[in-house]
C-alpha cells in the first residue's frame, strides 16, 4: 500500500472567535505547525482575510518543502477547515494538538488520505 503523500482534512467547529479573527495568531500557529509536524517551510505563510457573508474570513496558505498547508476561518460560524498535505509522513495527532493550542474548537472532525496509491479507475465521460 505505497502512497505518494498523506492528507489529513479537518472540519472544526465553535472554534474562540478571537483567535480564528486575529492574523498574528494565525502566523505563530504556521510557524508552530510547521515546526510541530517537522516539516521546513518555503517562505513565510500567506495570510488574507476576504469573503462576505457567512464565507468572510482569514484564508492560510504556507507551503512547505514537501507540499502545503491551507486553512480557512469562517468568522460568523466560528468554524475552520484545515488541509495539511505532504509526501513526507506525519502524526496526525501534532496537527490536532496544534490546532486545540491555537484555536481551541469544541468539536473536530478528521479524515486522512493516503493519496498516489496505485489504484486507478476510468474518468465518466463529459458531455
Amino acid at each position: 500500500m505505497n502512497a505518494w503523500g498523506h492528507h489529513l482534512l479537518l472540519d472544526v467547529r465553535r472554534c474562540k472567535p478571537s483567535l480564528i479573527r486575529c492574523p498574528h495568531n494565525i502566523s505563530i500557529f504556521s510557524r508552530r505547525l510547521v515546526e510541530n509536524i517537522d516539516m521546513v517551510a518555503h517562505g513565510p505563510p500567506h495570510i488574507v482575510r476576504f469573503g462576505s457573508g457567512d464565507k468572510a474570513g482569514y484564508t492560510l496558505v504556507q507551503l512547505i518543502e514537501t507540499s502545503n498547508i491551507a486553512a480557512h476561518f469562517c468568522e460568523e460560524t466560528g468554524d475552520a477547515y484545515f488541509d495539511v498535505f505532504s509526501c513526507k509522513h506525519f502524526h496526525q495527532k501534532d496537527v490536532l494538538n496544534t490546532v486545540q493550542e491555537f484555536f481551541a474548537p469544541e468539536y473536530v472532525e478528521a479524515r486522512y488520505l493516503l493519496r498516489g496509491r496505485r489504484q486507478h479507475y476510468p474518468l465518466p465521460q463529459l458531455s
